[in-house]
């Protein structure tokens, strides 16, 4: 098995620290032990022929591979080169790759290198591509879905066609000769943690010698990195709003409603180029989700939000009919629930304040009598006419006749004997005679 010498010179960094001599050394030394015979190398030599350098920012080529430890540990790797600057990054799980392992693989990539190129270079592989057709190229959903929210250009090419993606296998090559092959591993996460070492002090710690061109320059011409629905989960990329009294969040000059039970307090949002999710700030939850709106100063309609309300509203008429188990209740709630639909939440407060502590159950079932009769059906008029017949039977008057109206207290007393003055129809006309002259 032929190992690399940089591979080599790098292991022995890793493992040993900053080495005496500097790896044109270590080369030469092999060079020498190579001219006096006493190493043997086998292998044809491949031919190359120069291609035409791409601008900065251009285009990133990406590519899959596989591996298998000494230790029997299989790995599957993605690997992305940018072509100007050849900068480099590196993945690996251990299962074969998904549509949606790749989505993420590339968007640690463009965290990795800070922007995102104009450009992808893939070949027809099954997690990115179903079918061509004479050059109709059809996408998985989900790819073609990453591909408009990040605004990528896609060029697919055949597998081994170094001409079009030459830089990328080589780099697969590489990652296996010089990061791989040399080393053993214990877990993947062994695997990640030596890997993101090796491309700082190894993949990225070189000018290209094909091209003298530095990452840093390139990293310029890169696009600004933009959030994708496929992160929302993560807590990465999300910001802080502060709900107003009305139950709303301010985005771009857009009003977007939230539940009424986060008013005047902090939530997170992680906004995309089409959606905006909302979450809970304690416990991560999402709590509504909207479409991006377009139009600045637009006050965007929670269309869930009012079936939303109605079924809270019905769940405290239930709750609130379970109080007391009497049918003229029941009836009065439902009535009470009809005529104020809108501040229902008022009315089961004022329930909650008023017939909270001691009822008696008969002049309840008085008050509601009466209450429903003259079709009074708030909370405040059940509760008054409730205190009523409550004082009137602790005054204990015989009899006593209801009006219409509780608050008028009018009340007609029987079997009472009163004196009544009478007088004569004489005194009355000599008032009308004097009052005439």
């Amino acid at each position: 098995m032929k190992l690399e010498k940089a591979a080599v010179y790098d292991y022995l960094e890793e493992m040993c620290g900053e080495l005496p001599a500097a790896e044109r050394s270590f080369r030469n030394y092999i060079n020498y032990l190579v001219d006096t015979g006493q190493l043997v190398f086998n292998g044809n030599p491949r031919k190359y022929q120069s291609v035409e350098e791409l601008p900065y920012g251009k285009q990133l080529q990406t590519d899959f591979g596989e591996y298998q430890a000494k230790r029997g540990l299989k790995l599957h790797m993605f690997g992305a080169v940018l072509s100007a600057s050849r900068y480099k990054y590196c993945g690996f799980q251990k299962e074969h790759f998904t549509t949606l392992d790749l989505i993420n693989h590339l968007l640690d990539c463009f965290e990795y290198m800070g922007g995102m190129p104009e450009e992808l270079v893939i070949d027809q592989d099954s997690v990115m591509v179903l079918k061509e057709n004479s050059g109709d190229i059809i996408y998985t959903k989900d790819f073609k879905h990453f591909m408009d929210e990040m605004d990528l250009k896609i060029y697919v090419c055949r597998k081994s066609d170094p001409e079009s993606k030459g830089k990328i296998e080589n780099f697969i090559k590489y990652i296996k000769r010089n990061f791989l092959r040399i080393r053993d591993f214990d877990s993947l996460d062994d695997v990640i943690t030596r890997a993101l070492k090796w491309l700082k002090r190894r993949a990225n710690g070189k000018i290209s010698l094909a091209t003298r061109r530095v990452f840093k320059e390139e990293k310029k011409y890169l696009r600004p990195l933009r959030n994708s629905i496929y992160r929302s989960t993560m807590s990465a990329g999300r910001e802080k709003r502060k709900v107003d009294a009305l139950g709303t969040i301010s985005v771009n000059s857009c009003k977007y409603p939230v539940p009424e039970d986060y008013r005047k307090r902090e939530v997170e949002i992680y906004r995309t180029n089409e959606m905006l999710y909302i979450y809970d700030m304690r416990t991560g939850e999402k709590i509504q989700e909207y479409e991006i709106c377009r139009i600045p100063g637009t006050k965007v309609v929670d269309r869930t939000r009012s079936y939303r309300k109605e079924l809270q509203y019905h769940e405290l008429k239930e709750k609130l009919q379970r109080r007391f188990p009497m049918e003229l209740w029941k009836i009065f709630i439902e009535k009470n629930y009809q005529a104020y639909p809108r501040y229902f939440r008022d009315q089961y407060s004022d329930a909650n304040r008023k017939f909270s502590g001691q009822i008696n159950m008969e002049y309840l079932k008085e008050a509601l009598r009466i209450c429903l009769d003259n079709r009074t059906y708030s909370m405040a008029n059940l509760y008054d006419t409730y205190m009523y017949c409550k004082q009137e039977a602790e005054l204990d008057i015989p009899e006593c006749k209801l009006n219409s109206n509780p608050r008028l207290k009018n009340v007609s007393i029987r079997n009472t004997a009163f004196d009544v003055e009478t007088r004569g129809i004489e005194v009355y006309h000599n008032i009308v005679t004097e009052a005439g002259s």
